[in-house]
């Protein structure tokens, strides 16, 4: 039995989720882990930016397709060869827009923001050792 599908989140949803994991805005994060090796974060922004792009890309098509079939003018084989094409475009979109979706909200689910240290509570500290005393000699001094 396939498992239930997960509902597909927009980017600024998964943009949320990756400000709430590190605590800080998403420029800011984006900003600092220029500035650092790839890690995590820069895998999470990363997937987040393709994300974005899937959903810049539906958006235009689904409205190049709008525009062709309000058009005024005839459907003819170029018209058609248009819609064909953009609507192939759009299901690209689509499916790489619910790949991206899929992929962050299964990393995002995997990790928990890590809480502040709690201060542990002061230990008492042992008092420091006298200092030895100086070695007795068995040898009279002159």
């Amino acid at each position: 039995m396939k498992a239930p599908a997960c509902p597909t989140l927009t980017s600024t949803e998964i943009a949320g989720r990756i400000e709430d994991l590190y605590g800080a805005p998403l420029a800011g994060l984006t900003a600092h882990a220029q500035d650092q090796p790839p890690g995590m974060l820069s895998a999470l922004l990363g997937m987040h930016d393709d994300l974005a792009l899937a959903e810049r890309s539906i958006d235009f098509h689904r409205d190049q397709i709008a525009r062709l079939i309000h058009s005024e003018r005839q459907f003819g084989r170029q018209e058609v060869s248009h819609l064909l094409d953009g609507s192939r475009r759009l299901a690209e979109a689509v499916a790489a827009r619910d790949v991206q979706a899929k992929s962050v909200v299964a990393v995002l689910q995997s990790l928990d923001r890590v809480p502040a240290p709690v201060p542990s509570p002061p230990t008492p500290s042992l008092p420091c050792p006298a200092p030895p005393l100086p070695a007795q000699s068995a040898v009279p001094s002159r």
